[in-house]
């Protein structure tokens, strides 16, 4: 076996097969397809090697014995130790035609490796502090929103007219050229007027209507609207207002916030105090999460990596499936989950292209770090790592054992340290 190392990470691996490796892939490859051939006066699956050769060919055989000679030899180059292979192989250098039965060949795998990681500065990288200050403003519309969600709904007069801020009931149609579009008709939606959940012009439009009313609304579609069709189309919506209802609001008051029925907390006072205090841990959090995404977002720049295509191919498929997944618990195709979050798949597809090779570099620097710091770790802190796991998933903590090898463990543990080394030894600016 001879291994040359190419460029990007990629590397040649030539192998020598002796005529006794290709026989027995030749035994290989009769015994998978015997089960299916016929020859006169013998059983399905019971034809002597010599009578099937004889009617179909030594070289029929050819093909499954090399797949099963490439099979063992790839195993072979996946326990070298000199060199980590991270792709399937893309067999090259095989002149089938010159293949004869019981003499030697060559032939040759390229493969992606795990590329080298040069680190560059990692210690001592200057990052924005972080700013968990909380203010009254924050405070205030927080306490909005919890009074906006404990609001009661009332019928509005009919005789006085559609304003910001209340609930409207009507049905729409929208047309493109004079002629319906699809997905742009519905009856009976409620919809919050103000709360800008439609197109530019329609809402402010609809401001002033009374139950009853027809309208025509001439507004026009986003430029990086999600529909091709619809993309800054001009269009109208026949609108036709049934019914207006508003929010009322409670009184902020002690009674109020008691009939929250938050434990400890039956004052306005107090209320206050604990919106705070979780502004302040989500802010913590939030900030913690930045300084560390953006600390090894340097640490990946001032690294020198040559990632191979097929790493962050491999991450591409694994993330989009995830969202695939996603989107089927909906029960919906991809494309059409895109559609509704605001998306495509052109626009999907660069993101995760992006995110993906974003990903693996990062991954790879932090693991080099790991491996030069050789971090360290006691019994106990697998031990917790296993509880947390165990209570993250409701499993029982052996279970979590068998499915996660202590190695896995050591993998992420090496991955958090390197994160807190660069957190820790971050310049604040």
């Amino acid at each position: 076996m001879k291994v040359e190392k190419l460029e990007k990470s990629r590397a040649k691996i030539t192998f020598e097969v002796s005529p006794e490796e290709f026989e027995h892939g030749l035994d290989h490859a009769f015994e998978h397809v015997v089960k299916d051939v016929t020859v006169k006066g013998f059983r399905k699956g019971k034809v002597p090697r010599n009578v099937y050769e004889t009617n179909y060919g030594v070289e029929s055989l050819y093909d499954e014995a090399l797949n099963h000679v490439f099979g063992h030899k790839f195993d072979e180059a996946l326990k070298l130790e000199t060199i980590e292979i991270v792709s399937n192989p893309k067999v090259v250098d095989l002149e089938i035609e010159k293949i004869e039965r019981g003499k030697p060949f060559t032939f040759a795998f390229e493969v992606a490796l795990r590329p080298e990681v040069i680190l560059g500065e990692y210690k001592g990288l200057e990052v924005k502090k972080e700013n968990t200050k909380v203010t009254q403003k924050e405070v205030d519309e927080e306490l909005n929103n919890l009074l906006k969600s404990d609001s009661s709904v009332t019928p509005k007069d009919e005789k006085l007219p559609l304003e910001n801020g209340d609930l409207a009931i009507f049905d729409f149609e929208g047309f493109k050229d004079n002629v319906p579009f699809e997905g742009g008709k519905a009856e009976n939606y409620e919809l919050e007027i103000g709360s800008n959940q439609f197109i530019p012009g329609f809402e402010e439009q609809m401001v002033g209507m009374k139950v009853g009313e027809e309208r025509d609304l001439n507004v026009t579609f986003p430029k990086n609207y999600h529909s091709e069709d619809l993309k800054g189309a001009s269009v109208v919506f026949k609108v036709k207002l049934h019914e207006l209802k508003v929010k009322s609001l409670p009184t902020l008051s002690d009674e109020w916030v008691i009939s929250l029925k938050r434990e400890g907390i039956e004052t306005l006072d107090a209320l206050k105090e604990d919106i705070k205090a979780k502004k302040v841990a989500e802010k913590k959090k939030s900030e913690s999460n930045r300084v560390a995404d953006t600390l090894v977002e340097l640490a990946a720049k001032n690294a020198t990596v040559e990632v191979p295509l097929e790493m962050i191919e491999r991450e591409k498929e694994q993330m989009t499936n995830n969202v695939t997944q996603q989107a089927s618990q909906y029960g919906m195709e991809l494309d059409m989950f895109l559609q509704l979050t605001g998306s495509n798949r052109e626009t999907f597809d660069k993101q995760i292209e992006e995110a993906a090779g974003k990903r693996v570099l990062e991954t790879l620097v932090l693991e080099e770090i790991a491996k030069v710091e050789n971090f360290q770790f006691e019994d106990v802190q697998f031990e917790e790592k296993y509880e947390e796991i165990a209570k993250n998933y409701n499993m029982d903590i052996k279970e979590v054992k068998q499915y996660l090898p202590k190695d896995v463990i050591k993998h992420e543990l090496d991955f958090n340290k390197a994160i807190e080394l660069l957190k820790e030894t971050a310049k604040r600016v």
